[in-house]
């Protein structure tokens, strides 16, 4: 840990980009956080996300000290107990009747110790991450081409791209930093074109010079019928094809029915923007294909991800600057995780469950008892938990009751576990309050160990708290309850340091080349000086580019294209809807750490369903209304988004609320189970759904100081701001007397009065309670979505009312000498909708205007296509 103070270098706890961060601890307890200028990934910027980190770091919420049962208890007795419980639950039932599921949050120290403690001397497969549900698909098409899951480029491929296209990923949101990094490329180039692939419009085609808006998983017919397109004007690479792959030609006859008419058909696009697609393509040498969830969340992802491949394999687009396909990846470990066998269908060091793996393996870990088959993938591992065939279940940083398909599934199949422990670091995730066992485990920021990004780039991520009550990193938990088991020789680490050379050793462990990872250069690096790295390295040379000469860690040394048919277009039934599921701009996955910081949620402070207006119309869905979506999976209410960005007979609904924030925002719940047969990853993004008006006979906006409790409240969503509270209510059954559910929900006395006023001709009402100069509470009702200014009535928390004030408060009038700053546009700097537009009708008819003035979209920049968009509304009110 540093010394007061000073500052660290670390890395993002966030997505795959891997940003560099410096973190300086302050005198008053607080931290401050900006961009590491001299990190290869992001030179300095940072996302709303990262920029925010230093928000998230209070213990509210945090899990302090172990728990047996809801109540507290020592270490030793709860390690004792998960070690005796697994240990008697294999010797009866076998190996495979106990499991680890992991995240991408776990650092690669932690991945190896649990990878190895189950596969290694358990014996079990039975160990697979959340990272299932973001890349498995990536890593099978890796596979499948180059037989190894290798990532070709790096991020500096991007920039000298002069085709970036852009598959399923929305990079502005999702990857701000590498999207940032992309349009700051496109200024300096104009000649450079981007195309983005995606059924929404979303943020990322602010930039794009042609968006294909394609229909659900229509993407391998588009690059089934490239293939044959680059084949007919002889605009592959022959002699690449001849000495460095196999199978071009099986490829190629499934591909060659594929005319312009066919793939139009299949993927809801016209001939014409198809045609300039495959014409770009096929004149531009410099081409990179990026890719996220979009393609992998499928049922046929694998075979997205090769239709992709072979056409840069077809062109000799591959290893080089600029050239390539590249998988993007949501979590900040997820590479490391495969790195060390994370996943059940791996081993360590990118090694497969072949007899000599496991032979090299068994004789590096000294131990009889490796696992000799796969283990059970995600999807699979909740089926058998739910079946009763797996018995003790450990749940390392992750809630799957929220993430996984059919959450409600899940979670009866956790509550059913005879045995179920949960490490995390929060004390009350929808998972961690379903275990037997609760162990409190060390955060960002004090946490000691790696990550590796999604260019093969290992960075440190290095303490600078000391870790709060009686937390513990991941692999001191691991290690401990590995020793209680018997392998004590085995996990002997007192330092991540020891792990990470033995990780580093077994990399080159009878390698010499022959596999794709290998970091035998770094066994004799200073840990903890360790600087940003790209694997592999050996003889400490790190390598930018991988296949750059042509050869590929097959059997034969070349690629291999995979003949991919196309499925039938994704069509939902009459009646329903195709529901697409993914990330808003400010939040991370459940929440649990940017659910802390109150601008993150400025932003988007509720779920919502994204409708076309033509789908909105015909189910009599009214904009900022409530809107059910069910299946037979499951059901959640929430917020309608009426919006042409969105596809007609398609919903998106992001996957960030859980209970703890949201009445009914589990959208997990409604996705089936359905899984692509190579990579066991589940199609997170294709199932069908009703969608249908929820009339509220209320609805409610507040804010308050404390947190308020909505039970039995039809819908609500919650929101941390500063200095309290806000919350987005509706009422389809109206409680009898409203100050009575006033007082319950925000945990006010009886002998308190509180002040209220009502308007009976509008419906509308409002209740507040003050003491002193503080406003406790307020509450506003209305029979439709209410009106007042989100942003004026969190300020309110944080200020001094005088009694004067109290009934503009009640009305809901912030008064003339408060402007509106209108729901907010830039998270980084809390910038409004009315301030950019005040700003554009002032004179500042440019985005870098908006920035000079405001400072909006000057930081990560994931706004600025909002910003230009307000703009473009205020320039053609002006011309009315």
């Amino acid at each position: 840990m540093s010394s007061p103070l000073s500052t660290t270098r670390t890395t993002c706890p966030y997505c795959g980009v891997g940003c560099g961060v410096l973190a300086t601890p302050q005198p008053d307890g607080s931290v401050t956080i900006s961009g590491d200028p001299e990190h290869p990934a992001n030179f300095g910027r940072l996302c709303s996300k990262g920029s925010a980190l230093g928000e998230t770091l209070s213990l509210d919420g945090r899990l302090l000290y172990p728990e047996i049962g809801g109540e507290r208890a020592s270490w030793d007795k709860a390690l004792d107990l998960v070690a005796k419980t697994f240990a008697e639950t294999i010797a009866e039932h076998g190996p495979d009747s106990v499991a680890i599921y992991g995240s991408g949050q776990l650092l690669t120290e932690d991945y190896y110790v649990a990878n190895k403690l189950m596969k290694g001397f358990i014996g079990s497969g039975n160990i697979d991450t959340n990272s299932r549900l973001c890349m498995a698909s990536s890593v099978a098409g890796h596979k499948r081409a180059f037989g190894s899951d290798t990532v070709p480029g790096n991020y500096e491929d991007l920039e000298l791209a002069d085709l970036m296209i852009l598959v399923g990923s929305n990079l502005s949101w999702c990857h701000p930093v590498l999207y940032q990094r992309i349009v700051k490329a496109k200024a300096e180039r104009p000649g450079m074109r981007i195309v983005l692939i995606d059924p929404r419009r979303t943020t990322t085609a602010d930039q794009a010079d042609l968006h294909l808006a394609i229909k659900p998983d229509g993407d391998t017919a588009l690059f089934v019928g490239l293939l044959k397109s680059l084949a007919e004007r002889n605009a592959v690479d022959a002699e690449f094809i001849a000495e460095s792959t196999n199978g071009f030609g099986a490829a190629l006859d499934v591909a060659r029915s594929w005319n312009l008419e066919r793939v139009a058909e299949a993927t809801g696009l016209s001939v014409r923007d198809i045609a300039v697609f495959y014409d770009w393509f096929a004149e531009t040498t410099r081409t990179v294909t990026v890719y996220s969830q979009g393609v992998n969340q499928s049922a046929t992802g694998t075979d997205k991800v090769n239709a992709i491949v072979n056409v840069h394999l077809a062109t000799g687009r591959i290893g080089m600057p600029g050239m390539g396909p590249f998988s993007v990846t949501g979590q900040p470990n997820a590479m490391g995780g495969r790195e060390v066998g994370g996943l059940a269908n791996m081993l360590a060091a990118h090694m497969d469950f072949e007899p000599a793996n496991i032979d090299r393996l068994k004789r590096f870990w000294r131990s009889e008892r490796v696992a000799e088959k796969p283990g059970l993938k995600a999807v699979e591992l909740f089926e058998a938990i739910a079946q009763g065939k797996v018995k003790a279940l450990w749940i390392m940083a992750t809630n799957p009751v929220d993430s996984m398909p059919e959450a409600d599934k899940v979670r009866a199949a956790i509550r059913a576990c005879p045995f179920v422990v949960v490490s995390d670091m929060n004390a009350a995730t929808d998972t961690a309050v379903e275990a037997h066992v609760r162990l409190p485990a060390a955060g960002w920021g004090e946490k000691n160990g790696t990550v590796t990004n999604s260019e093969r780039r290992i960075s440190r991520q290095r303490p600078f708290l000391a870790a709060p009550g009686e937390a513990k990193p991941d692999w001191w938990i691991v290690t401990q309850v590995a020793r209680r088991m018997g392998h004590a020789e085995a996990f002997g680490y007192e330092r991540p340091a020891e792990i990470f050379a033995e990780h580093a050793a077994l990399s080159g462990f009878e390698n010499e080349g022959s596999r794709d990872f290998d970091l035998s250069g770094l066994l004799h690096a200073e840990y903890d000086g360790l600087q940003p790295v790209q694997w592999p390295v050996r003889a400490v040379r790190s390598t930018a580019r991988m296949f750059t000469d042509g050869r590929f860690f097959t059997p034969d040394s070349r690629a291999r294209f995979v003949a991919v048919a196309s499925p039938p277009p994704l069509t939902p039934p009459p009646g329903m809807l195709v529901l697409n599921t993914g990330r808003v701009r400010d939040h991370w996955h459940t929440m649990t750490r940017t659910g802390k910081a109150a601008r993150l949620s400025a932003h988007m402070a509720e779920p919502f369903a994204e409708l076309h207006p033509d789908d909105a119309v015909e189910k009599s869905i009214r904009h900022a209304s409530l809107v059910r979506l069910e299946n037979r999976h499951g059901s959640v209410l929430v917020r309608a988004l009426v919006t042409e960005r969105q596809q007609r007979g398609s919903v998106f609904v992001p996957m960030h609320w859980t209970d703890r924030f949201s009445a009914q925002g589990r959208v997990d719940a409604l996705v089936g189970g359905q899984t692509d047969p190579q990579s066991g990853q589940p199609a997170l993004k294709s199932a069908m759904v009703v969608a249908g008006p929820a009339l509220a006979r209320r609805y409610g906006f507040a804010v308050s100081r404390g947190r308020p409790e909505f039970a039995g409240t039809d819908y609500w969503a919650i929101a941390e701001t500063t200095g309290g509270w806000r919350a987005e209510l509706a009422f389809i059954t109206e409680p009898a007397d409203w100050v009575d559910w006033a007082r319950a929900a925000f945990g006010v006395g009886e002998k308190v009065e509180l002040l209220s006023i009502a308007d009976k001709a509008s419906g509308r009402q409002s209740l507040a309670l003050f003491e002193g100069g503080k406003l406790i509470f307020a509450l506003y009702l209305s029979p439709d979505p209410v009106l007042v200014s989100r942003q004026w009535a969190v300020s309110l928390l944080t200020e001094t009312i005088k009694p004067a004030r109290r009934a503009d408060i009640l009305v809901g009038r912030p008064g003339a000498d408060r402007p509106d700053p209108g729901p907010i546009v830039c998270a980084c700097f809390g910038v409004g909708a009315n301030q950019i537009a005040e700003a554009a009708r002032g004179g500042c008819h440019t985005v870098e205007a908006i920035g000079a003035a405001l400072k909006a979209g000057t930081n990560c920049g994931s706004c600025r296509a909002e910003i230009r968009g307000l703009i473009e509304v205020n320039r053609l009110q002006a011309a009315e």
